[in-house]
């Protein structure tokens, strides 16, 4: 088994999501949990909720919210009452907000070990998380470290992570609450990498919420993603995951469903083939692969689409490809499974294309 199979299940959803059925199951072999975090301002309810829809459309399944004041909890009730999705309350140094956001609809809240205050405080946490039904993640950051913890020289970064995460574990489950998520993370791919080995082999009933922690801008942020934790991911380290970036987080759903089916673990959307150009290239092959892309971005099933640009890499190449195009000296060759359908000029590519699309 691998270790996302040997996890204990909780459910993301408060009672209301409960009682209709559509808690979000993570852990215990579920598919991993695609997830990301809301940027408008936490005070708006309308804004928050009108980027969860967006969220919602491009596949997101759980959303987090930060509430960093008490007098934010009231949007954030109004958004956990009218939200489609779980909406998990994001939660640093106050443990008052913690408890209200259980109070007032939380599928699930987040805390900082480095920064909530202490067992006592957890203890409130706990017990309000207890008679909300709701789990708690553990979230512990390279960057904010119980600073005893931080300032030990004889353990690593990915000690110190493991460390924090299991104390706390093993504290929650001696105050008998085992719906408990844990996370710990690091800007550093190779450091969040060894972290989440140690967490998988020490806390191995756990379930793990992966993510390379700041990770940057697009570009740099997918990257850096990627390569964390799609090493993670094939090892089977991992329930839940984001993907973060300095950007719209439509993006960071985007980035988390393409390399979840890349890995072959989920599908949804577009797999795009197509080849990077060369001189036997006769066709404007680079902004017809874009809007290809483009047209076809809101499409949810699984799709495997190619777009080639000469007969080297045209239909033998892409014969897996569920539809495509082979692009010759100015003309297309549209295919489906590797066998031709229709010829058209170079200007009716796209458009002949999506026709035939339309049509599976």
């Amino acid at each position: 088994m691998k270790p996302n199979e040997q996890t204990h299940q909780v459910l993301v959803g408060n009672a209301a999501f409960q009682a209709a059925g559509k808690a979000v199951p993570l852990g215990g072999g579920a598919p991993v949990v695609v997830q990301s975090m809301l940027n408008a301002p936490a005070e708006d309810a309308a804004a928050n909720l009108g980027q969860i829809e967006r969220l919602a459309a491009a596949g997101c399944e759980v959303v987090r919210m930060a509430v960093p004041r008490l007098d934010c909890l009231d949007a954030f009730e109004e958004v956990c009452d009218k939200s489609p999705l779980p909406v998990v309350a994001d939660i640093h140094f106050d443990a008052r907000i913690a408890i209200g956001a259980a109070q007032r609809g939380a599928a699930k809240l987040r805390i900082n070990p480095g920064n909530i205050g202490g067992f006592e405080k957890t203890d409130e946490v706990i017990e309000a998380a207890r008679a909300a039904g709701i789990p708690i993640r553990v979230g512990v950051n390279a960057g904010s470290l119980d600073k005893e913890l931080a300032a030990r020289e004889d353990l690593t970064l990915p000690e110190k992570l493991a460390q924090s995460a299991a104390e706390y574990v093993a504290y929650f489950q001696s105050r008998n609450f085992d719906d408990i998520v844990v996370s710990a993370k690091a800007h550093d791919v190779v450091a969040t990498i060894e972290t989440y080995r140690l967490l998988a082999q020490r806390i191995p009933q756990v379930p793990l919420h992966i993510g390379i922690t700041e990770a940057g801008t697009l570009f740099q942020g997918i990257i850096k993603s990627a390569s964390g934790l799609g090493i993670l991911l094939e090892q089977g380290i991992g329930d839940t995951m984001r993907i973060s970036l300095t950007d719209d987080p439509v993006q960071e759903i985007r980035a988390c469903w393409t390399l979840l089916s890349a890995l072959g673990l989920r599908k949804r959307g577009i797999e795009l083939i197509s080849c990077p150009t060369c001189g036997r290239t006769q066709v404007d092959l680079i902004p017809l692969a874009g809007a290809v892309e483009e047209r076809l971005a809101a499409v949810e099933r699984p799709l495997r689409v190619a777009v080639m640009g000469c007969v080297v890499n045209g239909p033998g190449e892409a014969a897996d490809a569920d539809i495509g195009v082979a692009c010759g000296n100015g003309v297309g060759i549209v295919f489906a499974h590797g066998q031709m359908l229709r010829k058209v000029n170079e200007d009716e590519i796209l458009d002949a294309l999506m026709e035939e699309i339309a049509k599976l």
